[in-house]
């Protein structure tokens, strides 16, 4: 393929990426691999995307260190050396720095900018993007990398602007760190992100209170240094690995046997336990895919959520306590596992305080501390660990308009509507990676990122093979799609959980469950189907 910026629509850049973490740097090496001229637009002062942002204490990947990496270059494997087998931040970014650097990607980032807008011209067949540095950018193609989980959230809580003492929110951590020695510091949230940094700011703070609105599973990483010998072992078998992995369900390579082996309630108790501690001791996400029924059938579910809190009451020692961190109100795996270090243990010290808010209402924000039901907790210091507008948040944030000038919040006024999640009716040209529809946050991040990119590559592809200036999901392999994806959600006890997945975090957000359920692999096979079909459910202008 050869650059089109010089067709007669006098577009200013082929393909226009707004993003520089892994899906906005491997789309735009993946661009230029086909001719094609590209730019990337990253809000942040570097690239990295979320892991240039939440540099909170304890930020940590959920996923090990080999597997959350890139495959697309053998050459990038042989010379990285990941020092743990999960990854840290700023082992992360400094990855994705050394990958923008190798690759030499930065000539074609635009840091410290944002989108503001992206609107579509009938007439040119062409994307204009504003942004907040006043600039416009016409592209024949545009391609939204911004994130499933990049667009954080602070409740609005009462009093909060009153507070004297200094806040911070976990996704927007100062680059220089904070210093909570001797201090008195107020945790809100233990979702992943609180459950990582709870345990670093406990080994510093005087005095640490955890405000918990609910309690999550939590599966232990068993993180530790990576020998040159282990990362020996693991080039040798990376291949076979990431095959692997793209046979699973979530696109992670777990060394036990696969989910669709048995179901929990046809084995015997004893069998029953001896799989779940065999996960247990694994660590990570493995324990989902123990028994092929755990996410269908709450019996079966309750089997895994009694091994949980088993485990919940022998690593923490008050049992009042204990109770409180077990959940109760929703299925083991409805809301995203996490995986932690030393959380629960965390509560074990006697710098350490936790306040349910289901006994004790958080009230208000005064000057000199929180109020929660009658008490006053006075603090020098309130982290915000209140996760994201998740999945739509950072598309939502930018006034995108397709054909006829419709508002993509319009068109998802009621929740979002996409084509596997790559491409959305009535907006052209446009491309989701890793979008609403698609396996994003129930899979392996980085494999469905390469996945989609791969997959928007061979559209390019083919759109110029055609002479082609548009590219369009049809609006009723649209409809068949969403239809899909809520009924495959359906069967699930996903429904079950008040969670992010549907947007049950964010005040007046739709309840609609946002991921596809149905795997990576069956979502890799339906998208290799599109395509075979000559693009099935698209239509080329």
């Amino acid at each position: 393929m050869t650059s089109s910026a010089s067709h007669e629509n006098d577009a200013d850049v082929d393909v226009l990426i707004v993003g520089a973490g892994f899906a906005g740097m491997y789309m735009l090496h993946k661009a230029r691999q086909l001719g094609l001229s590209a730019r990337v637009l990253e809000a942040g002062a570097g690239v990295g995307g979320t892991w240039y942002f939440n540099r909170y204490p304890g930020a940590r990947c959920d996923i090990e260190s080999i597997d959350y990496s890139y495959s697309f270059s053998p050459e990038l494997d042989a010379e990285w050396d990941w020092p743990e087998r999960y990854a840290t931040q700023p082992d992360i970014l400094r990855y994705l720095e050394h990958v923008a650097q190798r690759f030499d990607l930065l000539r074609d980032i635009q840091l410290n900018t944002r989108v503001k807008s992206a609107a579509f011209d009938e007439t040119a067949a062409i994307w204009l993007i504003e942004t907040d540095q006043g600039q416009s950018v016409r592209a024949r193609f545009c391609v939204m990398a911004t994130g499933c989980l990049s667009a954080s959230r602070t409740p609005q809580i009462d009093g909060l602007e009153t507070f004297t003492g200094a806040t911070y929110h976990t996704a927007h951590w100062p680059h220089d760190g904070v210093d909570f020695s001797g201090q008195n510091v107020v945790v809100l949230g233990t979702g992943s992100s609180g459950i990582q940094s709870i345990p670093e700011i406990a080994k510093q703070a005087a005095q640490v209170t955890v405000l918990q609105r609910t309690p999550n599973f939590i599966m232990p990483a068993w993180n530790g240094p990576l020998s040159s010998e282990d990362l020996a072992e693991l080039r040798r078998g990376l291949v076979k690995r990431r095959s692997r992995a793209r046979a699973m369900m979530m696109g992670i390579p777990f060394p036990m046997r696969p989910i669709n082996a048995r179901a929990a309630l046809e084995v015997s108790e004893a069998e029953r336990l001896a799989e779940y501690e065999l996960r247990w001791s694994y660590g990570g996400f493995g324990l989902m895919a123990a028994f092929n029924d755990l996410l269908a059938d709450e019996e079966a579910n309750q089997t895994s959520v009694e091994f949980m809190h088993g485990k919940i009451r022998g690593k923490v020692h008050d049992p009042e306590v204990a109770a409180k961190l077990m959940p109760t109100s929703f299925p083991l795996g409805a809301k995203r596992l996490c995986v932690d270090t030393g959380y629960y243990e965390a509560f074990n010290r006697d710098n350490v305080r936790l306040i349910d808010l289901s006994d004790q209402p958080l009230k208000r924000i005064e000057a000199d501390g929180v109020r929660v039901g009658d008490e006053l907790v006075e603090c020098d210091a309130i982290v915000f660990a209140t996760g994201f507008d998740a999945m739509t948040g950072a598309l939502a944030a930018i006034d995108i308009r397709g054909r006829d000038g419709i508002e993509l919040k319009t068109k998802w006024a009621a929740g979002p509507r996409t084509y596997l999640g790559l491409s959305i009716a009535g907006f052209p040209n446009l491309f989701l990676v890793t979008g609403p529809g698609s396996p994003s946050v129930l899979s392996n991040m980085v494999l469905s990122i390469e996945q989609h990119v791969d997959w928007i590559g061979e559209a390019l592809k083919a759109i110029e093979e055609k002479g082609a200036t548009t590219f369009e999901a049809d609006e009723a392999a649209e409809g068949e799609w969403v239809e899909h994806v809520n009924e495959v959600a359906a069967r699930t006890l996903y429904m079950k959980a008040a969670s992010w997945y549907l947007g049950a975090n964010v005040e007046g957000k739709p309840r609609v469950f946002m991921p596809y359920v149905g795997g990576v692999p069956n979502y890799r096979a339906k998208c290799s189907q599109v395509v075979r079909e000559g693009y099935a459910g698209f239509s080329f202008g």
